[in-house]
């Protein structure tokens, strides 16, 4: 139930659908020779790997991390639960992902804003692109809480602290709502790309144009602000 979510999220869709189909796909579509900051660009996906074997090194440790992907106190705060060593390497591995995710949608955001082809505005923008931007300001605005929450959960675990330890006052509901903050729009950031990708391939072996093609760009707007 851990790695299961969390690698799925983490490590197959977004780093598929919005990572790699954007990387791909974005500057062919909005007529841009290159991302706007490849060297970050270099970075980001070089930080994938790392908190991918961070995150796998949790099933190596006694008991492997049984919180699952949600990571909810007190189970993974507990020094008493299964084993704190595992859920250590899941919340660095998820903080150096969300680092990599962040740095990404920064250079989307910027490449979409500032180096479209000279006639390419965004009501003509290909529908990927849309998606892809969309995207990057929900990861831009919804990461930075995720992970306050990752590090108040590792300062609980490792350095003593109690925000969410209820006998000295903390609040354990207090990290669903930081987590939350980002788990519902993580649900839009999962599926939008991919609203994208189905209109090309549908438009294009239909050999028909997309039907309602501004009504579905504001749609996919709407439900990114809907989402939060």
């Amino acid at each position: 139930i851990t790695l299961h979510g969390l690698l799925m999220i983490f490590f197959l869709i977004m780093p598929g659908l919005f990572g790699g189909f954007g990387n791909y796909f974005l500057p062919i579509f909005i007529g841009s020779p290159e991302v706007v900051y490849p060297r970050v660009n270099n970075l980001s996906i070089l930080i994938i790997p790392i908190s991918y074997i961070l995150v796998i090194f949790s099933i190596l440790t006694e008991f492997g991390g049984g919180r699952g992907w949600t990571l909810y106190p007190p189970l993974s705060t507990s020094l008493m639960s299964l084993s704190p060593s595992s859920t250590g390497y899941i919340l660095y591995g998820l903080l150096m992902s969300g680092i990599s995710s962040c740095l990404t949608s920064i250079n989307f955001f910027t490449t979409i804003i500032n180096m479209r082809s000279y006639n390419m505005i965004l009501n003509i923008m290909p529908l990927l692109s849309w998606g892809i931007f969309i995207t990057g300001v929900m990861l831009i605005l919804t990461l930075p809480i995720l992970s306050g929450g990752l590090i108040m959960l590792l300062a609980d675990l490792h350095y003593n602290t109690v925000f969410f330890d209820p006998i000295f006052g903390g609040d354990p509901v207090l990290y669903q709502h930081l987590f939350w903050f980002f788990g519902h729009p993580e649900v839009y950031i999962l599926i939008l790309p991919g609203f994208g990708i189905i209109s090309h391939v549908v438009s294009t072996f239909s050999k028909k144009p997309i039907f309602g093609y501004l009504g579905m760009a504001y749609a996919m707007a709407a439900i990114g602000v809907v989402g939060f």
